[in-house]
């Protein structure tokens, strides 16, 4: 399970932790700073939980506004879905909704792989056409590496490479 963190801006008040967005409901609105007024505003940190779920809390900059579908999203998506939104709001500029479907994103993403391996599987798939068996091993598959850097780019969510094109 996802745990966060509510932090008061009001320095005289102490936050508290929550896993549901009904808990923060009741947590919140029984929080009194030392003075008895109402704590309304929160910093909402991620403190545990899955690594896909952190890089994601970090890509669509976990808030009070968007916590309730921050949880409904780790709870609903599979890994892939959340690496699509991780990918298209923290590094393509797309905006995390509501109601948002990772699958609107028009984004491509490899796994597990580095530009020269790309580079080696474009070749194989004949996207520069269809190479001779016998020049094959003349390719330079690292120029062709760079080349690809000026559309992809690379990242590393929960501990893996991941290659990706904005579109």
């Amino acid at each position: 399970m996802t745990q966060l963190y509510a932090q008061p801006y009001d320095l005289s008040a102490t936050g508290f932790y929550f896993e549901t967005s009904q808990e923060y409901s009741i947590k919140s609105a029984a929080l009194r700073n030392d003075y008895g007024e109402l704590v309304e505003e929160f910093e909402i940190q991620f403190v545990d939980g899955d690594e896909t779920d952190c890089d994601l809390a970090n890509a669509i900059g976990l808030n009070q506004a968007n916590f309730a579908q921050f949880l409904s999203a780790v709870d609903d998506w599979g890994d892939g879905e959340k690496r699509a939104v991780i990918i298209a709001v923290g590094e393509c500029g797309y905006t995390f909704e509501l109601d948002l479907d990772p699958a609107q994103f028009e984004v491509d993403i490899y796994e597990n792989t580095t530009m020269r391996d790309l580079a080696e599987q474009f070749v194989e798939e004949g996207l520069f056409g269809e190479v001779p068996e016998a020049f094959q091993n003349y390719i330079d598959y690292d120029a062709i590496a760079r080349d690809l850097a000026v559309e992809y780019s690379e990242i590393v969510i929960a501990g893996e490479n991941y290659i990706y094109a904005c579109r």
